[in-house]
């Protein structure tokens, strides 16, 4: 709640880190340094549960990292 009063939403506060563009990753990673360091901050704030792989699989499930093979029906190819 705090950054979203901050930032006017989560969304607005998540998706600034990416300037509103989804990041396109196809190399089988776990982590990255965009969710290494929104695990350390998070946690700084008091957030429990935001390991650095859990809060990229979360950025993935929100769409802000796009993990999809080329050749995959879901590939987008931003």
């Amino acid at each position: 709640l705090e950054l979203a009063g901050k930032w006017g939403s989560f969304d607005r506060y998540l998706w600034h880190f990416t300037a509103g563009k989804t990041l396109q990753e196809h190399d089988g990673r776990t982590h990255s340094d965009l969710s290494d360091n929104l695990s350390r901050a998070w946690k700084k704030l008091g957030m429990k549960f935001v390991g650095t792989t859990v809060v990229y699989s979360y950025l993935q499930a929100v769409g802000v990292v796009d993990s999809h093979e080329p050749g995959c029906f879901k590939y987008q190819g931003v």
